[in-house]
């Protein structure tokens, strides 16, 4: 397959999931998930890098060349598809009350990049994305950040394996985080 292809496919899979979250089609959304999915969002903390001048620190631990969280720090996020699947069984009970009324979502998803992964039957996927929620009359939420998935073909369908979320955001100010990425 040509690289223009792969990419325009895995586009292509990437607004139907959007498209999915946006229709509240929970189950079918979690069907794009391989059953050993990491689910994992993390923020951006205010990190000084090596260069800096602005302080001195005697610790030299503090300075930091990312400034997104490292998979040994706290997670927004940290889902497996079990934890997926209760979240949306919560859903369903009409016990939610961060979901009641359900909020309005739109998904958007741009500067996508594929490479070539690790193992055979496997791609990594970079791309940035912005959610709009709005809820009851006056909640309104964005969110915006940088993902990284690791798609794997599965019976001739791609599958999430692995999602990382850097949130830009460092502090939130919505109710909760109740709706999915």
């Amino acid at each position: 397959m040509r690289s223009e292809d792969l990419v325009r496919e895995v586009e292509q899979f990437l607004y139907r999931e959007a498209r999915l979250l946006d229709d509240r089609r929970f189950h079918e959304w979690l069907t794009l998930f391989t059953d050993d999915i990491s689910y994992r969002m993390t923020g951006r903390g205010n990190r000084y890098p090596r260069s800096s001048k602005a302080i001195a620190i005697l610790d030299p631990e503090r300075y930091a060349a990312d400034e997104a969280a490292q998979d040994d720090e706290l997670a927004l996020f940290d889902e497996t598809k079990e934890s997926l699947s209760a979240r949306i069984a919560r859903l369903d009970t009409g016990m939610a009350w961060a979901e009641d009324p359900p909020s309005r979502t739109r998904h958007f998803v741009a500067n996508v990049e594929v490479e070539a992964g690790h193992i055979d039957d496997e791609i990594t996927v970079y791309s940035n994305f912005l959610v709009y929620r709005s809820r009851a009359e006056t909640e309104q939420d964005f969110y915006v950040g940088s993902r990284r998935d690791i798609l794997r073909r599965v019976e001739g369908a791609w599958k999430i394996a692995q999602r990382r979320l850097v949130l830009d955001q460092n502090v939130l100010t919505a109710k909760n985080i109740s709706v999915f990425f």
